[in-house]
Parts: structure tokens; C-alpha cells; sequence
């Protein structure tokens, strides 16, 4: 992906789809529950590439769930690829990654997507970047993870995610107890044990 050519990189959940279907959207990447529609909202958006992909915004296992695994985060890469493609001949474009809220799986794709458009950059300026774009970003560490094997980060990602959840602790505390109830403790762990230390 050329971060110059995709000038425009949003994030958003379902509800707010309907406001940027005037805002020249070229591509789009839907992240849904397994079996979830695709969401009507796209009727109203001009000609774009889009993908989606299904799984649930967990990281532990259960009855009925689909965990994002690593065929989910190559899946992302192959599409930062195509962003690569698509940009070298384009002025300008507008990438758009959505989930359910917003908040979780879309925010970890999109932070996949620029450290791999951005192999050298720092990892903290990349989370510092994706808050930039999506403040209330709590990624999926899961698929962090992997994603942090697939680019060659070394535990680098995780690393920065990490102190990313410490930042966002600090800044909304009151969120560690829905994320716990939620099933994601051991990232609200990752950020209290960080910012402890």
C-alpha cells in the first residue's frame, strides 16, 4: 500500500457506514460475524474493490465461535497487496475498514495494513498513527500476533500493543471491566502489568 497514493484511511463500525458512502470510498475492507449479511449501506457507494471477511472478535476459544486465525490476517495482507496494485496507477484513493464497532477486529487490520506499507517504521509511530485515525482503537490481539509473525516484527507489534492498551487505559480506565467481561483480560493485563512498570 502507498500511504501517499490512499490519502484517506478510515475506520468505523456498521451504524456509521451510511455516512461515508459520499466520501469517494475506493476500497473497502468489511470485517463481519460469521453469517452476517452484507450490510446494505454499500448500495449507496460509488464503484469500489471491496473484500470481506468473516470471524468473531474474540481471542479465546468456544462453542460456536470462529477465531481469527492466520488465514484471516493473510487474507488482510493479500489485500494490502491489492491496495499496493490498485494505488501506483491512482492519484489518490480512499480505504475504508470497517467491523461491527469499530473498535476491535477493523482497528487491527488497519494497523496490519500500515506497518506492512510501512516495513520500517517504528511500531509505537504506527499505533500512534492508527489513534490518530481511530481514537478509541482497542485492537484484537490475536490478530496482532499474527500479524507480527507474518511481517517479520519479531514480537515487536505485540510489544507496542501493549503499551498502546496502557495508553488507552489511562485514558479511559472504565473500559478494562467491560473488556474483561468481554473475554479480552489478558489484554487489559498486557496495558495494567505495562503501566505498572
Amino acid at each position: 500500500m502507498n500511504p501517499v497514493s490512499l490519502s484517506l484511511l478510515t475506520i468505523c463500525g456498521l451504524d456509521e457506514l451510511v455516512h461515508h458512502g459520499t466520501r469517494g470510498v475506493t476500497h473497502v475492507l468489511s470485517i463481519l460475524d460469521p453469517d452476517w449479511p452484507e450490510p446494505e449501506a454499500f448500495r449507496a457507494y460509488d464503484r469500489h474493490h471491496r473484500t470481506t471477511l468473516h470471524f468473531h472478535d474474540v481471542i479465546e476459544p468456544g462453542p460456536g465461535i470462529v477465531l481469527p486465525d492466520v488465514d484471516h490476517v493473510d487474507a488482510i495482507l493479500a489485500f494490502g497487496h491489492t491496495l499496493a496494485d490498485d494505488a501506483a496507477g491512482r492519484a489518490e484513493g480512499h480505504l475504508l475498514v470497517h467491523c461491527h464497532m469499530g473498535i476491535s477486529r477493523s482497528t487491527a487490520a488497519m494497523l496490519m495494513l500500515l506497518a506492512q506499507a510501512r516495513p520500517q517504521a517504528d511500531e509505537d509511530g504506527l499505533f500512534e498513527r492508527l489513534h490518530e485515525i481511530r481514537p478509541q482503537a482497542w485492537p484484537n490481539s490475536r490478530m496482532i500476533a499474527f500479524a507480527d509473525e507474518r511481517l517479520g516484527r519479531e514480537g515487536r507489534l505485540t510489544a507496542a500493543l501493549g503499551r498502546h492498551y496502557a495508553r488507552q487505559l489511562a485514558i479511559k480506565p472504565g473500559v478494562a471491566e467491560p473488556m474483561r467481561r468481554a473475554g479480552r483480560g489478558r489484554e487489559v493485563d498486557m496495558g495494567l502489568g505495562l503501566a505498572r512498570s
